[in-house]
């Protein structure tokens, strides 16, 4: 999982191709993909139009990740999910 520049789309058409990974792509590089761009054909690749994580699922998991947080941060603790400090 990472976000579209962070991946390389080269690699990621090697593996996909010769059958040993399968891709599910919510942002690509560049975005948007052009209609001629080689993931567009590749086997086991779905991409969707950068909304992959709006689901039922969403709201509930970001709320319990809020709640989650704030007592964190009430506590003392560190924060869940950080990734770099500033």
């Amino acid at each position: 999982m990472a976000r579209g520049k962070i991946v390389d789309t080269e690699a990621l058409l090697v593996e996909v191709s010769g059958g040993r990974l399968r891709a599910a792509l919510d942002v690509t590089d560049p975005e948007p993909l052009p209609p001629d761009h080689p993931l567009w054909r590749a086997p086991g690749v779905i991409i969707t139009p950068h909304v992959g994580g709006n689901t039922r699922a969403t709201d509930p998991r970001l709320l319990r990740l809020l709640r989650e947080q704030i007592a964190r941060l009430q506590a003392g603790e560190d924060l869940l999910n950080v990734v770099a400090r500033t």
